[in-house]
Order: C-alpha cells, then structure tokens, then sequence
C-alpha cells in the first residue's frame, strides 16, 4: 500500500493475523529498511501472538534519503501514514515501534496516533560519543509505556530503566540487534499482548 505524505510517497506492507487481537505499526533506522533483521524477526513472533503487523517505509527512505530531516515533519508524515493503515482497522489496539530513528519517531507521535504503547527497538539514547546529547526526554514523553530493547554493545547508549515502562538489555548486541534476532522477536511479542 502507498500512502501520500508531504514528504512524498510510503511505503506500507500488511501481514494479517487469522484472528488479530492487536496491530503493531513498525518502522526503520534512519538508513535501514523494513527488513532489518530484528524487524522481520518482530513481525514473524508477532504475528504467531495473533497480532497484525505493519512495517512501514517512510517517505524519506522511499525517496532515497538517509536522514530523517525534522523531526516535526517527519512526526507530520508518520500521522498521516497512521491515520491510514488504521483505516477499517480502527476497534484493533494500536501498537507502534520501530528501531533507532524509527524508535523515536515512535515515542514522539505515540499520543497523537492513539497508540496503547511503543516498542523502541535501540533506542539512540545519544549520538555515539556524544552522552551529554541525550534523547532520553522523548522516551519520558511517549504518554505511553514504552519497551526499549537495547544491545549492552550499543555506541548510540543505554537508556536508564526509568525512562521506560520495561527494559531489557541484550548481552553481546549491538545497534543492529542482529545477533539473535528471534530473541528480540520473543521479547516483544511477549511484551505487546498485554495491550490486546
């Protein structure tokens, strides 16, 4: 599915439960894809939970870029992409995640879309090097329980336990979460049936 933005087109793929319970809205980095492997492995627990399960290419990566711009505009096009992928879907709880930037632009929108609650697949707590520059304010300010699945090897930082409603830190992970992706699948679809 397509769906038009000021920022340009997105990119939406559906994978439908038989019976869903939930939907679960996720996206990507600032220059990865909705194939990321943690991503997929999401999708595929998820969806074995009885969740229907969005993966969203935003309009930015879409076009080619690999940064994100504004953040405003960017939580601009996320809502309009939202508003439409819950069309007809409107009595499911919402869920919505992604990893890195997609993360946050998770927390940042959370309210405004209606979500129950955030996955925050390695959260960029800060730039890598950069501690003092810390992002940590948008996970307080989700309005929702946010999970934050992290990597202990993670450059980009680990946020702190109270900045969120769970936090579950991965040993031998870094930014990617790459290593064992189907634990990161197990932990969040464990995680997000308590809001079907």
């Amino acid at each position: 599915m397509q769906v038009m933005t000021p920022r340009g087109p997105a990119l939406v793929e559906f994978d439908e439960a038989a019976d869903p319970r939930l939907l679960l809205v996720l996206t990507h980095g600032s220059a990865g894809g909705v194939e990321a492997p943690d991503l997929l492995a999401v999708r595929d627990a998820a969806l074995a939970a009885g969740a229907s399960v969005a993966r969203v290419t935003q309009a930015f990566r879409v076009a080619g870029a690999r940064a994100p711009g504004s953040p405003v505009k960017q939580d601009e096009a996320w809502e309009i992409v939202l508003r439409e992928v819950r069309a007809g879907r409107s009595g499911l709880p919402l869920v919505q995640g992604g990893r890195s930037n997609g993360a946050r632009v998770a927390c940042r929108t959370a309210r405004a879309v209606g979500a129950a609650a955030v996955v925050a697949l390695a959260f960029p707590l800060h730039p890598p090097g950069r501690p003092e520059r810390s992002r940590a304010e948008e996970l307080r300010g989700a309005g929702v329980d946010v999970l934050v699945v992290n990597g202990d090897r993670d450059p980009f930082g680990i946020p702190d336990a109270a900045d969120a409603a769970e936090l579950v830190v991965l040993r031998g992970e870094n930014h990617d979460l790459k290593r064992d992706p189907a634990r990161v699948g197990e932990v969040v679809a464990g995680w997000i049936m308590r809001y079907a």
